[in-house]
């Protein structure tokens, strides 16, 4: 890889990373109700990208599905999990797309998986509960399974979008916003109270992070990454992709003073371990495994 595509997807990587902590900080912080930021963002990427509707998919039926498992679904889990659960956490679970993604290639598309990527899964879903469990209680952070939740969603949605005629990235994302916001909206007036008053009084950081979720991270990231994915082999970048949970954490306790803890350190350690080997490992029937949700979501 050219030093000027490394640094690219450095950047790339950096910004996914950047969007798990003001994501928490969104919902967490300045008390936005969670499905409600994810459908404001939805809106947001559907109305900067109306042009790339057109041409019309022919299978608008099975992209309605995808936008509700890689678009509506998983954010509306991933956000509610970000107001449970810290972003150093969240940031390692949520990788559990790769493993899921994997699992799913074995159930419906006939992969078959070495022992080598078997332990990569075990090993990632065992990093995962030692992050997630509390060793002095032994119960599992709430806000934890939201994010589980959401990688497994993400993961069914991958598997829909092997099943579709390949569309741009651009179009995909501006179908998925379109899908995806109006039924946020109506989740979030059914569960949410306050959200329009939350939002429009919180204050241009709020909205600069809307910016920021919406251009920087849906449309730049993930243009960037299929920019990345014409020229190189999925092999190469999926190990790489690996940058973005560990800009999580570090910049989790950068701004956000999150607390680094031994148990967090090994259980990602372990989890990151075995993401690896499933990424180096090829994928025959979904390629696309070893990038988690990113293909379909534009990271998070």
């Amino acid at each position: 890889m050219g030093f000027k595509h490394f640094l690219l997807l450095s950047l790339v990587c950096f910004v996914w990373g950047l969007n798990i902590v003001v994501t928490r900080w969104v919902v967490f912080d300045a008390a936005i109700p969670p499905i409600f930021f994810a459908a404001v963002r939805f809106l947001g990427v559907a109305l900067l990208l109306i042009p790339f509707l057109r041409p019309m998919p022919k299978d608008l039926k099975t992209l309605f599905l995808i936008s509700f498992f890689i678009g509506s679904g998983h954010f509306a889990l991933l956000f509610l999990g970000l107001a449970n659960a810290e972003a150093s956490a969240a940031s390692i679970v949520s990788q559990l797309g790769v493993p899921f993604a994997t699992l799913m290639s074995m159930a419906f598309l006939g992969e078959t998986v070495g022992w080598r990527r078997g332990l990569g899964i075990m090993l990632a879903f065992a990093g995962v509960l030692l992050i997630a469990v509390d060793p002095e209680s032994f119960t599992i952070s709430f806000g934890l399974l939201y994010i589980v939740a959401g990688a497994f969603i993400g993961a069914v949605g991958g598997i829909l979008m092997k099943k579709m005629t390949p569309i741009t990235a651009l179009q995909l994302q501006a179908w998925i916003g379109l899908f995806s916001f109006a039924p946020l909206f109506a989740v979030s007036a059914l569960f949410e109270q306050g959200q329009w008053a939350a939002y429009s009084t919180a204050g241009w950081l709020v909205w600069a992070a809307t910016i920021f979720a919406v251009v920087g991270v849906s449309i730049f990231g993930h243009g960037a990454f299929y920019h990345l994915i014409k020229k190189y082999d999925i092999s190469l970048l999926s190990p790489l992709t690996l940058m973005t949970p560990v800009w999580g954490v570090v910049l989790s306790i950068i701004l956000l003073n999150e607390a680094i803890t031994g148990q967090l350190i090994l259980g990602s350690i372990i989890s990151l371990g075995g993401i690896l080997v499933i990424a180096v490992r090829p994928n025959k029937s979904l390629p696309e495994a070893g990038m988690g949700k990113k293909l379909g979501s534009g990271g998070s």
